[in-house]
């Protein structure tokens, strides 16, 4: 094969310390499989060009003699380059209008794009992604906003002796510090001006799995969402766990015929024949976990018009959104920016729809940090690389002047091929409509 492979240092985010391949997966791949592979000089990147060199992997300013770069986050238009191909997470298929001038760009060029997110098995199920790490850095981030949010209202907690994700050393060490947390509520229990304390999870998949399992680390009962009104202090219990409620479609809408019962796959594929009901749990929420997959033909879970209804007078009981998923005015409409590691909060003011950074202020304190998997940079990239390997092999050998009908990649691969030859794909022709 003998064909050089980049891997491209990360300069779109100031926080991102991720890599696509760690020094031992590119080792392997070298060995295995007679690849050519290079890594991009990097000074912030959590595997040091040490790392990398140490297992026989060269470390170089300039990526320009490698056909294929991968990397993780989008790149920026100046360091684009004609006929490469390229493999990140780009971003662009739901028409997001800021990496359109970028995707435009890749077309210029003559590149090829292939994005990881669109890399799926033959029933659409995504087979690289960093869901679970965003969950669990999404759930350390959103204990921490909690704390500060109860201690700035003067309730002493246990949450307020959480820390950011980034600001442990490694997960195993997160973990630890929240099982001792944990400890200490079973035996000395939540503040009485905080019982029943109740986190909701919408949606189940990867990245609400990681959000659960931190919850996990601490006292939980877990209920179903038919059984929060009867959800009270008098709850035997209720001072000693958190309760977990997870919320399925059925549970965030209903057919707009009341005749109809909910079908999963009607909802799926007409989601206009449904009506939003997730206003009706709200009541009854201090924590809401957005972890869903959202786009604007569903019905949304928070309006910003629920919002300025529910804090009219009286401090309604949602304190904290923890929107892992991060689309911007989407599911969570007052998500209305995205957030770094190092200032990860903000308060949604429904009087002015305006964010005010920090935990204070008339509204729901949402963490919105874009680029979780980035606080857990070891053990996410270690994980994505361990997925990736595979299919490195067949990305770096195809002969990419082929048309688009001969490309000779597997299945899963050739579904991701965004743009080829500087030409939208078939699948991905409708975002020219974006352009």
């Amino acid at each position: 094969m003998n064909k050089k492979v980049g891997i491209r240092r990360e300069d779109m985010y100031a926080w991102e310390r991720r890599t696509p391949l760690i020094p031992q997966d590119a080792r392997d791949l070298v060995e295995q499989y007679d690849l050519k592979i290079v890594a991009q000089s990097s000074d912030k990147r959590v595997f040091t060009a040490s790392d990398y060199e140490r297992a026989g992997i060269n470390v170089v300013d300039d990526l320009s003699s490698c056909p294929v770069v991968f990397g993780i986050k989008e790149i920026p238009i100046p360091v684009l380059q004609p006929d490469k191909t390229y493999v990140f997470f780009s971003h662009t298929i739901k028409g997001q209008p800021y990496n359109m001038p970028m995707l435009q760009k890749i077309l210029d060029l003559s590149c090829t794009l292939i994005d990881y997110e669109k890399i799926t098995d033959e029933k659409g199920r995504r087979l690289i992604f960093f869901g679970n790490f965003a969950g669990l850095a999404g759930m350390i981030d959103t204990l921490w906003t909690l704390g500060r949010r109860l201690a700035s209202e003067g309730i002493d907690n246990p949450f307020a002796q959480v820390k950011r994700a980034f600001d442990y050393p490694d997960l195993e060490t997160a973990k630890d510090e929240l099982k001792k947390i944990g400890e200490q509520i079973a035996s000395d229990g939540l503040p009485e001006q905080i019982t029943p304390l109740v986190v909701g999870f919408a949606g189940y998949g990867n990245v609400s799995r990681g959000a659960q399992e931190i919850l996990g680390l601490l006292p939980v009962e877990e209920i179903s969402p038919r059984d929060l009104p009867a959800l009270t202090s008098s709850y035997p219990g209720a001072d000693k766990a958190i309760f977990k409620v997870v919320f399925k479609e059925q549970d965030m809408a209903e057919p707009l015929n009341s005749t109809h019962l909910f079908d999963l796959q009607e909802y799926y594929t007409h989601p206009e024949r449904f009506r939003g009901i997730f206003d009706h749990h709200l009541p009854y929420i201090d924590v809401l976990m957005n972890c869903i997959y959202w786009e604007p033909r569903y019905p949304r879970l928070l309006s910003k018009e629920k919002v300025r209804e529910i804090y009219v007078g009286a401090q309604p009981r949602l304190k904290v959104i923890g929107d892992i998923t991060c689309d911007i005015e989407g599911a969570i409409e007052c998500t209305v920016k995205a957030t770094e590691p190092d200032n990860p909060v903000f308060v949604y003011d429904p009087a002015t729809d305006c964010p005010i950074d920090g935990v204070e202020g008339s509204g729901p304190v949402i963490m919105s940090v874009e680029i979780l998997p980035t606080e857990l940079p070891r053990e996410s990239s270690t994980y994505f690389s361990g997925v990736l390997k595979k299919y490195v092999p067949a990305i770096a050998s195809a002969d990419y002047e082929a048309s688009f009908g001969d490309l000779n990649l597997p299945p899963e691969i050739r579904r991701a091929v965004i743009v080829h030859r500087g030409e939208l794909t078939p699948d991905y022709r409708y975002i020219k409509q974006y352009l």
